[in-house]
């Protein structure tokens, strides 16, 4: 995008035809590139609404790919799925050549126990929107709570780590400070600090500078350029449209559910689809 056989029954169902690239022992998209994340035939509904409507994806090991679109078109909701913070209904994601949330044994497919679901986000960083940062632990506590608390990483090893990660954020003289004490756009870099502490293959970015005043959105986006410059595979959700132009290998357009338009960086200057012109003629 796993529980006992008896859960069988309220997994999703599986495609057709799920996966064949990684299920076959296939790890590249064709190209030689191994492949980070595939999403095959992906639906997603919450009562009657459907907000993803079979989305396929691939992403390369080191690729970093911005989805577009507007409000509503599933965007979020996908990258939820990835991570299986939603379970998809239908279709699958492997990450780094995983099933996400399932497993596959003698032709069924079976709910993984939360425990082996938790394991598997270990190797996936997600920083959302409004930080979710503990309110009353310090910026160091915030940053080493997950490598000690899951990796089960000596409390030594994960200080100097997050040292580390917060000299590389900018923030070398905030570990002490609470959340309260931080500006907006210094606590997002304190969840990105906290999502790199863990070392993930893959980090999914959810409009990290959307709840940001104007002024501390470039602050973010730095930083996230220096994740593009280490090579981090990542998958990120924003409307920030020069960033998509500056740091994107591809940018996606989704609109209802579906992928409409993808291309390199330059197709948002020369958009084929007329829904990705209506859109982008938002920001001009």
């Amino acid at each position: 995008m796993s529980r006992p056989a008896q859960d069988t029954a309220a997994a999703p169902a599986a495609p057709a035809t799920p996966s064949t690239a990684l299920d076959s022992g296939r790890t590249d998209s064709g190209s030689g590139e191994p492949l980070m994340l595939q999403a095959r035939g992906v639906r997603k509904s919450f009562g009657q609404l459907e907000v993803l409507r079979g989305i396929d994806m691939d992403v390369a090991a080191g690729e970093v790919v911005v989805l577009l679109g507007p409000s509503g078109s599933g965007k979020s909701t996908f990258l939820r799925c990835i991570n299986h913070l939603e379970a998809p209904d239908g279709g699958s994601i492997h990450v780094a050549g995983e099933l996400m949330g399932y497993r596959r044994h003698k032709g069924r497919v079976h709910h993984l126990r939360p425990r082996e679901v938790t394991r598997q986000r270990r190797d996936i960083g997600m920083v959302f929107q409004h930080f979710n940062l503990f309110p009353h632990q310090t910026v160091l506590q915030n940053v080493i709570e997950a490598p000690v608390g899951v990796l089960r990483r000596p409390k030594t090893e994960a200080r100097e780590r997050a040292h580390e990660l917060l000299c590389r954020v900018g923030l070398s003289d905030k570990a002490a400070a609470y959340p309260r004490q931080l500006s907006g756009g210094q606590q997002q870099r304190v969840a990105i600090a906290r999502a790199l502490a863990m070392r993930p293959k893959l980090m999914l970015f959810d409009e990290p500078t959307s709840a940001l005043d104007p002024e501390l959105v470039g602050e973010v986006l730095e930083t996230m350029r220096d994740l593009v410059r280490d090579g981090l595979t990542m998958v990120v959700v924003t409307h920030e449209i020069a960033f998509a132009k500056e740091a994107a290998d591809r940018v996606i357009f989704m609109d209802e559910g579906r992928v409409l338009e993808s291309g390199p960086p330059s197709v948002l200057d020369r958009p084929s689809n007329p829904r990705t012109q209506a859109f982008l003629k938002r920001f001009l």
